[in-house]
């Protein structure tokens, strides 16, 4: 059997991810803080391996005493990371610092898998080619405009700097399904009636259903891929209001009143949600970082190299993903 970690286990891709692996007849440690939740990786099958990437000395004991007894593991998936932060330095210091540190550990130890997959975003690339509407490439300069685009992208580099790594980066465009949060408020604000969106301009969006961002991970092990980098998506490009649109319908049609925020006052918003945030030592959904997201128009990307070297072939359109997110609201009793 071969050994897999997945970091970040308990979070909404994470616990996929774990899932995917289990699937597969791997042998699975999720890793996971002392303190992060386990409710769905209850699974008797997954080992745990508790890691403490702030602390570096830590962190290099807890590898070591699990290279001791097991050896190193064949794979790893780095899906640990933060979306979102009361202190915009914690992106880098978190996304960043503790990838860095969590790489060099491996070298130094001695454990570096056979391959490294680490989830990014597509948000590394920020507003590109919105002149046009042309879907971002692999070739574009990454500009992101946001702290949690730029940490991803410093890990990115530093990654695709270290000789013979055998990394592979996946960056997936908004990522929905089952245990996502913020996606969810969407869904529970129409539920009461109320739907907004952002801006009176074109905005073209893409998606990717979280179990697709599984197929593609396990194809890339699977075709044994290095040093590469892919985007995901399903392929197809939805207008601004789509979204919503197929929220609506799986809630049984319900009357909406439609609020179209202009991006001023969307940055205002943000901007005093950012504020009582902090004040409160909390995160808020609406802030900064978000704002820079949420006003970008051009979301659509290539993954053209994604299908032909990996034989990725979404299985989720946003409407059959957005049908199973809702079922699974329902019967979990979050809507």
């Amino acid at each position: 059997m071969d050994s897999i970690l997945i970091t970040g286990a308990s979070g909404f891709i994470g616990s996929f991810l774990v899932e995917g692996a289990l699937e597969r007849g791997m042998k699975v440690w999720a890793g996971v803080r002392r303190t992060s939740s386990r409710a769905y990786l209850k699974d008797k099958r997954v080992r745990f391996l508790e890691l403490d990437f702030a602390r570096p000395d830590i962190l290099a004991k807890q590898l070591a005493a699990h290279a001791a007894k097991e050896g190193k593991f064949d794979y790893i998936v780095h899906c640990a990371g933060v979306t979102k932060c009361a202190d915009k330095r914690d992106f880098e210091r978190v996304n960043f610092t503790q990838t860095k540190c969590f790489v060099e550990t491996l070298q130094a130890l001695e454990m570096v898998p056979r391959q490294f997959a680490f989830i990014s975003t597509l948000s590394v690339f920020g507003p590109v080619r919105e002149h046009d509407f042309t879907p971002i490439s692999e070739e574009d300069t990454p500009r992101p405009n946001t702290a949690y685009g730029q940490s991803k992208l410093k890990a990115e580099a530093f990654l695709q700097g270290l000789e013979g790594f055998p990394y592979v980066i996946y960056r997936p465009t908004g990522v929905y399904g089952p245990r996502e949060k913020d996606y969810f408020l969407m869904a529970k604000s129409i539920r009461r009636h109320v739907d907004f969106s952002v801006g009176f301009s074109r905005q073209d969006l893409t998606f990717v259903y979280v179990k697709d961002i599984v197929q593609a991970v396990f194809l890339g092990i699977e075709k044994q891929v290095c040093r590469r980098a892919y985007f995901l998506s399903d392929g197809k490009v939805y207008a601004s209001r789509t979204f919503s649109d197929l929220l609506r319908k799986e809630l049984g049609n319900p009357r909406v009143l439609r609020l179209t925020c202009p991006l001023w006052l969307l940055r205002l918003i943000s901007l005093i949600a950012e504020g009582v945030a902090k004040c409160k030592k909390g995160t808020s959904t609406l802030n900064s970082d978000k704002y820079n997201i949420m006003k970008q128009r051009n979301w659509q990307c290539d993954i053209a190299p994604t299908v032909n070297e990996l034989g990725y072939s979404p299985a989720y359109d946003l409407a059959r993903g957005v049908k199973e997110a809702v079922a699974w609201y329902k019967e979990e009793g979050w809507l």
